[in-house]
């Protein structure tokens, strides 16, 4: 059964949404909205949907699902929003901006018989679930300790409009946090506590990306996080995330094992390269699985081509709910993710240790033939 689309949020993000929904079967956008009218308008136009405003996008008896694609902080209330119309709520990343919010979702999904989903999906990649296959196989061992890293010089280089990412409910680790932490619950488990140290490099930043060149917006929020996981399996992992540095030789996330060591890939992104090392030491180059979303089939300006699922979480989640099964997007994995994230930043405001008062499960693993099952066509 194809289930029926709506859309709150036409930013930049909204475009991914878009285009790539028809790579998926059973789900198919059929409205947009935001309080912008004419930014609607013009995104309903590029996709051929309708545009409508978002109390008749609410109200509207031929949508199934909602998409929350607004900011950050506004993904509580509109989410809500969502459940009180009495409609299932997908929302980008992160879930919410605290774990009161999120375990008050919760709460009203279960009251309404109503599922949450929450980016990112990027787990459900070929390369991170190839990486999950290797670990639940005992491929390196027990993973005992890792390291993940995320940094760069600001979303201000890039943005057309970048003030929310330094405001409070920004900044690098509720941003891109969630595709870092979620791959490794996903990957390894969740996680028992967490320490952090916390910076800001700078009290204003200026904006060199267009249409706003020159501009300075405040930093309210820390850009420069270096943080101690210790996950319930007893696995140590250091994560650092930045917007402060300018260059650096750091891999994305290297899990170390008592039997060898997994080099992950980008989380933020589904496919890329696994490196694996064997109990000697020797390091070789994983050979690539056949994957459906491993495959490359996005170019990034007209040169980087990459692999590119997005909506793959969407489609799982409408799926589940024809199948009546969980959905792998949980709603209890992006809880426990806000709930790592938040305790984070709570540990570098206070210089100490902060115990998870949340757990979730693992999500099911997307095998190759799982994959090819949410697609509209084998390609």
């Amino acid at each position: 059964m194809t289930m029926n689309i709506g859309l709150i949020g036409c930013g930049n993000i909204s475009a991914a949404y878009l285009g790539l929904a028809p790579t998926f079967k059973d789900i198919r956008f059929v409205a947009v909205s935001d309080m912008n009218e004419e930014v609607a308008l013009a995104r309903a136009a590029e996709f051929g949907v309708k545009a409508r405003t978002v109390t008749d996008l609410l109200a509207s008896d031929d949508i199934d699902i909602i998409v929350n694609l607004t900011i950050p902080d506004a993904h509580y209330d509109v989410t809500k929003r969502i459940l009180d119309a009495g409609k299932h709520a997908y929302t980008e990343k992160p879930l919410v901006l605290t774990l009161k919010q999120g375990k008050s979702l919760t709460d009203l999904a279960a009251a309404k018989g109503l599922r949450i989903g929450s980016a990112p999906d990027t787990f459900l990649g070929g390369a991170h679930q190839q990486a999950r296959q290797i670990i639940d196989d005992g491929g390196i061992g027990r993973v005992t300790s890792g390291t993940a890293h995320f940094m760069g010089p600001g979303m201000e280089m890039w943005h057309p409009n970048p003030d929310f990412f330094f405001k409070p409910g920004g900044g690098p680790v509720l941003d891109m946090g969630p595709y870092y932490i979620t791959n490794l619950v996903q990957l390894i488990g969740p996680v028992k506590r967490v320490g952090a140290l916390a910076t800001a490099a700078q009290n204003e930043r200026t904006i060199t990306s267009q249409p706003r060149a020159g501009e300075t917006i405040p930093v309210q929020t820390p850009t420069t996080i270096h943080a101690l996981l210790e996950f319930e399996n007893g696995a140590a992992i250091t994560l650092n995330v930045s917007w402060d540095v300018k260059a650096h030789r750091h891999a994305n996330m290297e899990l170390y094992g008592s039997e060898g060591t997994l080099f992950v890939p980008d989380p933020n992104h589904f496919g890329g390269a696994l490196e694996q090392s064997d109990a000697a030491g020797t390091i070789s180059e994983v050979p690539v699985w056949d994957h459906p979303f491993g495959r490359v089939n996005w170019e990034l300006d007209g040169k980087n081509p990459r692999a590119n699922y997005r909506t793959a979480g969407l489609a799982d989640m409408a799926a589940a709910i024809e199948a009546d099964r969980p959905h792998r997007c949980a709603l209890d994995l992006a809880v426990h993710v806000t709930d790592v994230m938040t305790s984070i930043l709570k540990s570098g405001e206070t210089g100490k240790f902060i115990d998870m008062t949340t757990t979730c499960d693992r999500p099911a693993a997307l095998s190759p033939d799982d994959a090819r099952a949410l697609l509209a066509a084998a390609p």
